[in-house]
C-alpha cells in the first residue's frame, strides 16, 4: 500500500502539484459552466413507487375519464356572499383569471345552473332553460340555500356555512406534455420487458419529456405569479387563498431553491467560523474551504452536464456534500499537524506523503462504508430517493478524491510552518471522554443497553401515516389554502371507487333497456391489474396533478354510445351506486362525494320517483351542460363502469389511509355484496398509501443489509471478527437512536425521513473506522489498552470531535426552514451525530477495554497481531 501511495502521489501529484492544480481548476471551471443549467424538479415521481402496478390501472382510468388541471381560489368576503358587491368582485376576478394565458375557463357560482331556486321542472332541464345566479330574478336566499345544501354544490362551490366560495380556474390540457409522457411510459414498459430497441430510445424520450416539463414549469411559474397578482388586488375586503397543482409544484420548487441557497450558504459560513475557532489559522480555514467548494462545484456541474435534476428529496444535497468533504479534510489536517509536530525537521514533502499514507486507508474505508449506506437508498423504489442515493454515492467518491488532491497539492505549494497546537494533547477536551470511559465504564454499558432497548421500543412505534399538509409551515399559503379547502370545501386528497358491471347470473332479470349490455367491457376485463386491491392513482403522471376539484365539473366522456345502454344507468344500478355513495359520505374521514347517485337524487328532486324508461328518456334529452356536470365524469358506457369520486380530509389527525382503504373495500364486498373483481380503488390516496406502506419494510430490510455489508468491510479492514462486531455496536446505537427517536416522538417515516437512517450510518461509521484504525496502530507501542485509549482520544478523538460538532451545529441551521422535512432532516441528523460521537468516544473504547480484541496486554512484539498498516 505504501509503495502504491508513494508512486501515485510522488509521480502524479506531489512532484507536479502546480500542474495538477491547474488541470483541476480547468476541469472545475468547465464543469462550473454547467451549474446555471442545473434544473429542479417537483414532479409526480416523488410520490410514485417504482413499478407500482396501480399506476398502470390508473393510466387506463385517466384516459377513460380524463381531466384538466385546475387552480383553485377560495374567496371568503367580509359581508354576505351573494351581495351585489361580492358578486361583482367574483365576476371581476373571473374575467381576469379567464384572460390569463393557458386558462380554458373559470367556473364560479355565477355560472352553474340552479335547479332549486326555485325548483325547476323537467321541461326546463331538458330544454336548457335553467337559471343561474346572473338572472336578476333569482331569489339569492334560495340560491344560497341551494349552494349549501344541494348534493351537487355543497362543499364543492361553497362551504356549508355559505360564507366561502371557490373560483375554479380550468387550465388548457397540455397535449404535448401527455404525448411525450406516454411515449416515455411506453418505452419504459417495453424496455422493462427486454426490448433492446426501446432501451436505446428511452434515454432520448426521457430527456425530451424532462426538458418539456421544465418549459411547462416556467409557464406555471408565470401563471401562478399572475394569479397571485390578481388575488392581491382583492385581499383588502376578503380572505383569499390560492390552491391547486401548479401552485403546489411552484412553491415546492421555490422551497427547494431557498433551502439550497440559504442553508448551503449558511452551513458554508458556519464551517468558516468553526474552522477559524478550531485551528486559529487562515491556512486551515482556506484549504478545507477550497476543498469543500471544489467538491460542490464538481458535483453540481456534473449534475448539470448530465441533466440530472435535483428534487425535494435531494434539497440538502449541497449541505451533505460540504459536511462529507469537510469530515475527510479535517482528519487529514489534524493528522498533518500531528506529524509536523512529531517530526519538526522533516521536509514538507515527507510530512504530506506520510499524512496521505497513514490516512488513505481509513478514509478510503469510511468513504466505502458511507457509499454503501447511501447506495442502499437505490432499492427504496421511489425514483427521487433512488436518484438521491446515486447522487450521494458519486458525491462521496468526489469528496474523497478532492480531499486527497487539493489538500496535498496546496500544501506542496506552500512553505512549511510551525503548527502550534497540532501535537496530540494531554489536556485536550476529548480526554474527558477517556476519563469517563475509564471511571464510569459500567454506567456507559448499562445506559447503552437501556438506550438500545428504548430504541427498539421506539422502532416498533414507527408509523408511515402522515399529513402532507404538515410538510409546510402553517404560515405558508400551501398550508392555509389546503386547510381551508379541507375544512370548508370537502377535503383535499382524492379517492376514486371504480365499479365494474356485475357478471350476469341466473337470478338477474333482463327486462330493462340494458338487457343487451350485460357483457363486461373487454378493455378492462382481462386487465392484469384489475384485481389489484388498491389499484390506481389519481395523479395523472403527477401526484399533484389531480386537483381536489379535478373532474368535479367535467371530464371527457367522448362516447357515441348512449347512457341508456349501461347497466349503471338504470334504477337498479343507480341504487347500487347510491349505497356506496351514502356509505362513503357517512365516513368521518371523507368530505365531498360525487357520483351518478348525485344525478339520481337530482332527477328524483325534479321528477319524483323515476323508472328505467324515464331515465332513458331523460338521458337523451339532457343538455350538454348537465351531462358534463352530472354524468360524464362518473360513467363510462363503453366499459359499463361507474366511478364514485370523493375527497378525503387530509388535515384529519385520525386519518389512517391503509386502514381506511381496507375498511372501504371490505364493506363493499362483505356488506354490500359486490364481487371482489368488481371493486377497484384508485386515486391520490391509494398511490400515496402504496408508497408509504413500502417504506417501513424496505427501510428495515435495507438497513439490515447495510449493517451486514459494513460488518464484512470491518472484518476486511480490521482483520478481526470480534473487533468488527465491537466497531459495529456504536453504529447500531446511533441508527437505533434516530429511528427509535422518530418512533417515540411520533415523526412518521416518509419519503424524506427514509434517508435519515442511511445518512446516520454513512456519516456515523466514519468515527468508528478512524478511531479503531488509530487504536490498532497505537496499541503496539506499549500494548496497554488504557494508555492507548488516552492517546487515541487526545489525537484522532479531536478530529472526530471537530467534525461532529460542525455537523451537529451545521445541520441545526436547517431547523429554520419553512419546509418541515428539512427541519426534521436537520434535527435528526444532529441527533444522529450526537449518538454516533458518544458511541465512538464512550461505548466503543469501553468495549475494547472489556473484550481486549487485539490480544492480551504486555505480550512480546513478535506475537502481536499485525496492524492494519
Amino acid at each position: 500500500m505504501n509503495a502504491i501511495v508513494e508512486s501515485l502521489y510522488q509521480k502524479i501529484l506531489l512532484r507536479h502539484a502546480a500542474l495538477a492544480m491547474v488541470i483541476l481548476v480547468a476541469v472545475l471551471g468547465w464543469l462550473g459552466s454547467y451549474i446555471p443549467s442545473l434544473k429542479l424538479d417537483a414532479s409526480s415521481e416523488a410520490l410514485v413507487l417504482e413499478g407500482d402496478t396501480s399506476l398502470a390501472y390508473y393510466r387506463q382510468i385517466v384516459k377513460r375519464y380524463g381531466s384538466e388541471d385546475f387552480l383553485v381560489v377560495t374567496y371568503r368576503p367580509n359581508g354576505f356572499l351573494l351581495a351585489d358587491r361580492q358578486l361583482q368582485t367574483i365576476d371581476a376576478m373571473r374575467a381576469k383569471f379567464a384572460a390569463l394565458p393557458g386558462v380554458s375557463g373559470v367556473t364560479t357560482i355565477l355560472d352553474v345552473p340552479l335547479l332549486d331556486s326555485p325548483r325547476v321542472g323537467l321541461s326546463q332541464v331538458t330544454g336548457g332553460d335553467i337559471p343561474t345566479l346572473r338572472d336578476p330574478k333569482i331569489d339569492r336566499e334560495l340560491a344560497l340555500k341551494e349552494f349549501t345544501s344541494s348534493p351537487i354544490y355543497r362543499q364543492l362551490l361553497t362551504s356549508i356555512d355559505g360564507k366561502t366560495t371557490v373560483l375554479q380556474v380550468n387550465l388548457q390540457r397540455d397535449e404535448k406534455y401527455f404525448e411525450l409522457m406516454n411515449i416515455r411510459n411506453d418505452l419504459r414498459d417495453a424496455a422493462r420487458m427486454g426490448d433492446i430497441e426501446s432501451e436505446l430510445k428511452l434515454h432520448a424520450a426521457e430527456k425530451a419529456f424532462a426538458d418539456y416539463t421544465a418549459e411547462a414549469h416556467e409557464r406555471s411559474e408565470e401563471l401562478v405569479a399572475s394569479a397571485r397578482g390578481i388575488i392581491e388586488e382583492y385581499r383588502g375586503d376578503a380572505q383569499l387563498f390560492l390552491g391547486g397543482v401548479p401552485m403546489i409544484t411552484v412553491d415546492m420548487i421555490d422551497f427547494v431553491k431557498g433551502d439550497l441557497k440559504l442553508f448551503g450558504t449558511g452551513i458554508l459560513l458556519f464551517i468558516v467560523a468553526m474552522l477559524a475557532v478550531i485551528f486559529r489559522s487562515l491556512r486551515w480555514v482556506l484549504i478545507p474551504l477550497s476543498t469543500c467548494l471544489g467538491t460542490v462545484v464538481f458535483m453540481l456541474g456534473l449534475l448539470g452536464f448530465l441533466d440530472w435534476r435535483l428534487t425535494v428529496i435531494s434539497a440538502n444535497f449541497v449541505a451533505l456534500l460540504l459536511i462529507l468533504t469537510l469530515a475527510i479534510t479535517i482528519h487529514l489536517v489534524v493528522r498533518y499537524r500531528e506529524l509536523a509536530n512529531e517530526f519538526p525537521k522533516a521536509s514538507q514533502y515527507d510530512i504530506v506523503l506520510q499524512t496521505v499514507q497513514k490516512m488513505l486507508r481509513p478514509c478510503l474505508y469510511t468513504a466505502l462504508t458511507t457509499l454503501v449506506a447511501f447506495a442502499s437508498l437505490v432499492v427504496s423504489g421511489i425514483r427521487p430517493v433512488i436518484d438521491f442515493g446515486w447522487m450521494m454515492t458519486m458525491g462521496v467518491l468526489a469528496a474523497l478524491v478532492m480531499a486527497f488532491v487539493i489538500l496535498p497539492c496546496v500544501l506542496m505549494l506552500l512553505p512549511r510552518k510551525e503548527e502550534r497546537g497540532g501535537e496530540a494533547s494531554k489536556t485536550s477536551f476529548t480526554l474527558m471522554f477517556a476519563k469517563a470511559t475509564e471511571h464510569y465504564g459500567g454506567v456507559i454499558i448499562v445506559v447503552s443497553v437501556l438506550l438500545l432497548a428504548l430504541s427498539g421500543w421506539g422502532i416498533s412505534q414507527l408509523k408511515v401515516e402522515n399529513r402532507f399538509i404538515d410538510y409546510f409551515h402553517d404560515t405558508t399559503e400551501i398550508y392555509q389554502g389546503m386547510e381551508t379547502i379541507d375544512s370548508e370545501l370537502g377535503g383535499t386528497i382524492g379517492l376514486d371507487i371504480i365499479l365494474d358491471m356485475p357478471k350476469p347470473t341466473a337470478e338477474v332479470e333482463v327486462d330493462t333497456p340494458v338487457a343487451s349490455a350485460t357483457a363486461p367491457a373487454a378493455d378492462l376485463a382481462d386487465d392484469e391489474f384489475a384485481n389489484d386491491d388498491f389499484a390506481g392513482d389519481d395523479f395523472a403522471d403527477d401526484p399533484f396533478a389531480t386537483d381536489p376539484f379535478a373532474e368535479d365539473f367535467g371530464g371527457s366522456f367522448g362516447s357515441s354510445a348512449s347512457t341508456s345502454d349501461s347497466y349503471w344507468f338504470t334504477v337498479a344500478g343507480l341504487k347500487r351506486i347510491q349505497e356506496v355513495h351514502d356509505y362513503m359520505d357517512g365516513l368521518e374521514e371523507t368530505g365531498k362525494v360525487l357520483s351518478l347517485a348525485t344525478f339520481y337524487e337530482v332527477m328524483q328532486m325534479v321528477m319524483g320517483n323515476v323508472d328505467d324508461l324515464q331515465l332513458a328518456l331523460a338521458a337523451r334529452s339532457l343538455p350538454e351542460s348537465i351531462n358534463e356536470i352530472l354524468i360524464d365524469p362518473y360513467l363510462s358506457v363503453e366499459a359499463d363502469q361507474a366511478r364514485i369520486s370523493l375527497r378525503v380530509k387530509e388535515t384529519s389527525r385520525t386519518l389512517h389511509r391503509n386502514e381506511l382503504l381496507k375498511q372501504v373495500r371490505a364493506h363493499l364486498i362483505d356488506d354490500l355484496g359486490f364481487e371482489p373483481e368488481q371493486v377497484h380503488l384508485t386515486g391520490m390516496l391509494v398511490l400515496y398509501n402504496n408508497m408509504l406502506q413500502s417504506l417501513f419494510k424496505s427501510q428495515i430490510l435495507t438497513l439490515s443489509a447495510v449493517f451486514v455489508a459494513i460488518l464484512a468491510m470491518f472484518m476486511v479492514l480490521f482483520r478481526s471478527f470480534s473487533l468488527a462486531l465491537i466497531a459495529l455496536t456504536p453504529n447500531l446505537l446511533a441508527a437505533g437512536a434516530v429511528l427509535g427517536g422518530m418512533g417515540l416522538a411520533g415523526i412518521p417515516l416518509d419519503m424524506m425521513t427514509i434517508t435519515i437512517a442511511a445518512i446516520t450510518v454513512g456519516i456515523g461509521v466514519d468515527d468508528t473506522i478512524h478511531y479503531v484504525h488509530r487504536f490498532i496502530s497505537e496499541f503496539p507501542k506499549d500494548r496497554n489498552y488504557l494508555q492507548t485509549m488516552y492517546r487515541c482520544h487526545g489525537s484522532i478523538g479531536r478530529a472526530m470531535y471537530y467534525t461532529s460538532v460542525i455537523i451537529i451545529f451545521g445541520f441545526s441551521i436547517l431547523m429554520l426552514s419553512n419546509f418541515t422535512p428539512s427541519i426534521y432532516f436537520g434535527l435528526l441528523t444532529a441527533l444522529a451525530m450526537i449518538a454516533a460521537l458518544a458511541g465512538a468516544m464512550l461505548l466503543l473504547p469501553k468495549l475494547v477495554l472489556v473484550f481486549k480484541p487485539l490480544g492480551p496486554e504486555g505480550v512480546a512484539a513478535d506475537v502481536v497481531v499485525k496492524t492494519a498498516e
